[in-house]
């Protein structure tokens, strides 16, 4: 087996640096003007974390490409963490964007749109109700909500690893076996321990254990874990799921978000699991703020009567943009247009490519790393082995070599996923492009292995 030598590591980083400090003087020199008005110089602070020093500034982006403000271009393979997943400014969406604008954005009352989207929704993931909602947090949030409100039951379950957006319960982390705040964890509003379990993916027993006491109003899991890297359920996992959360009256809480990458239906539908709620956001609405949650028509008739209808608006669920008249008409033209069979099948054909280059790498390298792939999304590992859990995932993190890989292939005109070496291949991306990453990918690597 190959290894990374770590001197070489440090010194082909440096190098790296270097170079896209270099060839990026437009970007520098806006972000230290943006330092003057924005927190730390960017407009959402975890943007801090990007490698080379600095992000880069967008200009302009069209399907899988972008330009910067240097004008550089690139091939996206983070594309909005899934928010631009179906390429950047999708005609359709652009058009039904820019008519819906002229005629009024938002107004608190429903349109067509929305009568036409809800149709969708319940053909495409089976579920008879849905609700509408700005982000993936919102909907995450409302679930919960309504979840302890027809249980009657205080507490959550996560797994460890996990990301829900900014819902407090979920910022909870195993330490050494232990349920603490998660590290980084921001003015938590109480020790998420109150409200929340927290147990590794994968475990059945420790899944029973927690379930057993019947104080859980539900589980809030991706079906395949994505935030801490892609992590698959274990043959027979989500069967035991939903066993032991229908045995113990628990709600099965099902994100895919992130997960929708496997399929028109999400992995859910690709799957024929059967989630009590579903909640999903970003791709939704081809880049413009917009979220989804739908329930089983059994959760529907336990909600309806416990919400009066003089005090709906008051219940902590819903808000005066939630499905507002422009995001509707942007999700419409995206079921319509761009979450399609036809998307898929040409997007997952490309990741499978993605994922034989850089799979051919690793054995030509004889390095112990491996790939995993979601639909259109893929990964790989510096591990040889898949882990099971957050916590297994979380022990294979190399954060120098992350931040080396992220960067050379920056400087190679690829932007990868932050936090991970993930791809997520939109609809336009040619076979010239993967090939092109593997080989940027064979040129990063050659230049740390000893």
């Amino acid at each position: 087996m190959s290894r990374v030598d770590r001197a070489r590591l440090r010194a082909a980083l440096a190098r790296e640096e270097r170079r896209f400090a270099d060839e990026h003087p437009r970007s520098r020199a806006l972000h230290e003007r943006a330092r003057r008005s924005l927190l730390n110089g960017v407009p959402m602070n975890w943007m801090v974390r990007w490698a080379g020093g600095f992000p880069i500034v967008v200009a302009e982006g069209r399907g899988p490409r972008f330009t910067d403000a240097d004008g550089r271009e690139y091939v996206d393979f983070c594309l909005g963490d899934s928010g631009a997943m179906t390429g950047h400014a999708p005609a359709a969406v652009v058009e039904a964007v820019a008519a819906r604008m002229a005629r009024g954005a938002t107004f608190m009352l429903p349109t067509e749109d929305a009568v036409v989207v809800g149709e969708e929704l319940r053909r495409r993931f089976g579920l008879p109700c849905w609700q509408f909602a700005v982000s993936a947090t919102d909907a995450n949030r409302f679930a919960i909500r309504l979840a302890r409100h027809i249980t009657g039951r205080a507490k959550v379950l996560v797994f460890n690893g996990c990301y829900h957006g900014t819902v407090d319960e979920a910022f909870i982390a195993l330490q050494d076996g232990v349920p603490r705040p998660r590290p980084g964890n921001i003015g938590p509003p109480v020790d998420p321990s109150v409200t929340t379990k927290v147990i590794e993916f994968n475990d059945v027993p420790a899944l029973e254990a927690a379930l057993a006491p019947g104080d859980v109003a539900c589980v809030l899991a991706e079906p395949a874990m994505t935030n801490i890297g892609i992590i698959l359920p274990r043959p027979g996992y989500h069967d035991a799921l939903r066993a032991i959360t229908r045995a113990t009256g628990t709600l099965f809480v099902c994100d895919e978000t992130h997960t929708i990458s496997a399929g028109p239906a999400g992995y859910a539908g690709a799957h024929g699991l059967e989630p009590d709620i579903l909640t999903l956001g970003k791709a939704i609405a081809g880049g413009v703020p917009a979220a989804v949650y739908g329930m089983t028509a059994e959760v529907a008739e336990r909600v309806r009567p416990r919400i009066r209808d003089d005090e709906a608006d008051a219940g902590g669920i819903g808000g005066t943009l939630a499905g507002n008249a422009l995001a509707l008409a942007a999700v419409r033209a995206t079921l319509e247009s761009a979450l399609t069979e036809a998307a898929y099948a040409e997007t997952g054909a490309r990741t499978r490519r993605w994922v034989e280059g850089v799979e051919a790498v690793i054995r030509e390298t004889r390095l112990p790393w491996h790939v995993v792939r979601l639909g259109c999304r893929a990964e790989y590992w510096f591990s040889a082995t898949p882990p099971a859990n957050g916590g297994e995932a979380a022990a294979a993190i190399d954060a120098p070599l992350d931040r080396y890989m992220h960067l050379a292939a920056l400087n190679r005109g690829f932007l990868m996923t932050p936090f991970h070496n993930m791809a997520l291949i939109a609809p336009g991306t040619t076979e010239a492009d993967i090939d092109r990453h593997s080989e940027a990918f064979r040129e990063s690597v050659a230049g740390v292995i000893g």
